[in-house]
């Protein structure tokens, strides 16, 4: 599955008594589907999922799939402390229909998260998995920062296809990306090398098989080193054309303040909680920095490095769900222990976005 882009790690809205907004959350996932955003990703940490009960996350899980548009990558996080739990819950997200599980490091028991733990940790979960696995590494939130041996270590697991790299460390970025250079493998991309899901294989082959048209397996989306098609090759499937493009293990990042030097250092995308504020900001660096376009996307990176920095790394999801609000999304409350934002910091969030209304 190609990740490559940029990917709103959607809120989870609340009423003010606590309980899932479910009707806002449908509406925010059908407006980020019509940005340009490559995905959405639900149950981040940018959706309260540690806050959420088993029953909400599957809830959360659902709605969200049913709002989202066909073409868009759907990521699922799916990490939770133990291996057989994080295996149910990606489970479920599979039968819902989701592409991809986002699994972030254990951490609680930070004293044996030795090499040996997270390296059987994440090789049960990926050979168990009925999705691709990403890793998902916050630092910052988990007190437990994987370090870039080992994810070079698990990128050659075949169901481990990449990871969302949150440090901020443009040079770790680097590291992963060299370390990982030799991981060849190939994956299904439209005619104009956008991702092809498995709603949009579906969609596409309806009646194909009367129509002559050619199927294609769902798993081949995730593609292989030994891919008999090559990069250049169109292909028919169902009413689809597609083609192959060479992925390799891919890293995407998740600060959006240091988002050009990330792409510079190899980076392919980014999962940003401040795409969940201004989401055609976020896009803007990376399709400048995609067309070569080197000073555009170093002027659209200066544009919101401040606000993102601000609103995300400091005022937190408070701060994002009060951006959103400012920016025609629904964010609303956040779950205690979380407050809401001062009125002096709301009037700081309004000014920080006045160059970044989406």
């Amino acid at each position: 599955m190609l990740l490559h882009g940029i990917f709103p790690p959607i809120t989870t809205p609340f009423y003010p008594d606590g309980n899932v907004y479910f009707k806002k959350l449908e509406s925010n996932v059908e407006r980020y589907s019509r940005t340009p955003c490559a995905g959405i990703v639900v149950l981040g940490s940018t959706g309260e999922a540690i806050l959420l009960s088993d029953q909400e996350r599957r809830d959360v899980l659902k709605s969200a799939r049913e709002a989202a548009a066909p073409n868009k990558v759907l990521i699922a996080g799916t990490g939770i402390e133990s291996a057989i739990e994080t295996l149910r819950l990606t489970e479920y997200a599979a039968e819902l229909g989701y592409d991809i599980a986002m699994v972030r490091t254990p951490h609680y028991y930070k004293k044996q998260m030795q090499p040996a733990n997270i390296l059987a940790f994440y090789r049960t979960v990926a050979d168990r998995s009925p999705l691709p696995v990403i890793i998902y590494n916050f630092p910052q939130a988990t007190g437990y920062d994987i370090p870039a041996e080992l994810v070079i270590e698990l990128s050659g697991h075949p169901n481990l296809i990449g990871i969302k790299e949150s440090s901020g460390d443009v040079e770790k970025v680097r590291k992963m990306v060299e370390g990982t250079r030799h991981i060849l493998r190939s994956t299904t991309v439209t005619e104009t090398f956008e991702a092809v899901t498995p709603r949009m294989l579906a969609a596409a082959t309806v009646g194909s098989s009367r129509d002559g048209g050619e199927l294609l397996q769902v798993a081949a989306l995730a593609g292989s080193a030994s891919s008999k098609l090559s990069s250049s090759a169109v292909t028919t499937i169902g009413k689809m054309k597609a083609r192959q493009k060479e992925a390799g293990f891919q890293i995407l990042v998740g600060a959006a303040n240091k988002l050009h030097p990330s792409l510079d250092a190899g980076a392919v995308g980014a999962i940003l909680a401040f795409a969940c504020v201004a989401p055609t900001s976020c896009y803007e660096i990376y399709a400048a920095w995609k067309e070569g376009d080197a000073g555009l996307a170093r002027l659209k990176q200066e544009r919101i490095a401040g606000a993102a920095q601000r609103v995300v790394g400091e005022l937190g999801i408070p701060g994002v769900k009060y951006g959103m609000d400012f920016n025609g999304y629904f964010g609303g409350p956040a779950r205690l222990p979380l407050l809401p934002l001062t009125g002096d910091s709301k009037g700081e969030v309004e000014r920080l976005l006045a160059d970044a209304r989406n």
